[in-house]
């Protein structure tokens, strides 16, 4: 956190929020859970980037432990140690914009403004945590989503703007960085998810 502001010092002022944030990604997962997360253009791509670091190593190599080598060679003995050597443990995550056909058959035959809101009532359950991004905070998808998730029990991270717009209401925590301009929030979501991607990490993979 420290090494964090000190390179992002507006953040300073919501730095209670991205350690709640933490520790709900990190419940989530103790707990079995996965994180969900939705957003549009860049915020889509950011989705993507998140899943990326959380899905395999990210500060760390994340070696499979001798005793999954184990059970998984117990379960399919066919299987390569060269194979085995080289996959990683991984942290759940789906990033709900990369559902092409289903994003696009919903929207086509049903309503635009659910599609997200629909991947939720397939996937998420009580244990899960919806990670919402919108720079304005007023994504309709993003909004209807963050609805659907908390009438399901999950929790919700929205990273917003200035203003954190309506999904400030709707989340568990709103990261409403410092800003308006929608490439300048843009950069400031990064560094915060990279800070959470790893803190997770370490948690997990001492």
């Amino acid at each position: 956190m420290n090494d964090l502001l000190k390179r992002y010092p507006c953040l300073s002022e919501i730095k209670e929020e991205i350690i709640k944030a933490k520790e709900i990604i990190i419940s989530c997962y103790e707990n079995e859970g996965k994180l969900l997360l939705c957003g549009n253009g860049g915020s889509s791509a950011d989705c993507d980037h998140i899943v990326g670091e959380l899905m395999k190593g990210f500060l760390k190599e994340r070696c499979l432990s001798d005793e999954k080598k184990a059970q998984m060679k117990k379960n399919a003995p066919f299987l390569e140690d060269e194979i085995l050597s080289k996959l990683q443990c991984g942290l759940p995550a789906i990033s709900l914009p990369s559902m092409t056909a289903l994003n696009t058959a919903f929207s086509n035959d049903i309503e635009p403004e659910l599609v997200y809101a629909q991947s939720l009532m397939s996937l998420g359950n009580e244990n899960d945590v919806l990670v919402a991004i919108s720079t304005s905070g007023n994504s309709k998808n993003v909004s209807a989503a963050a609805k659907v998730a908390k009438a399901l029990g999950c929790k919700v991270i929205a990273l917003t703007g200035a203003s954190g717009g309506k999904l400030k209401e709707l989340s568990d925590v709103c990261l409403c960085v410092p800003e308006e301009e929608t490439f300048k929030v843009q950069e400031l979501h990064l560094p915060i998810y990279h800070y959470l991607c790893a803190q997770t990490e370490a948690h997990f993979f001492k």
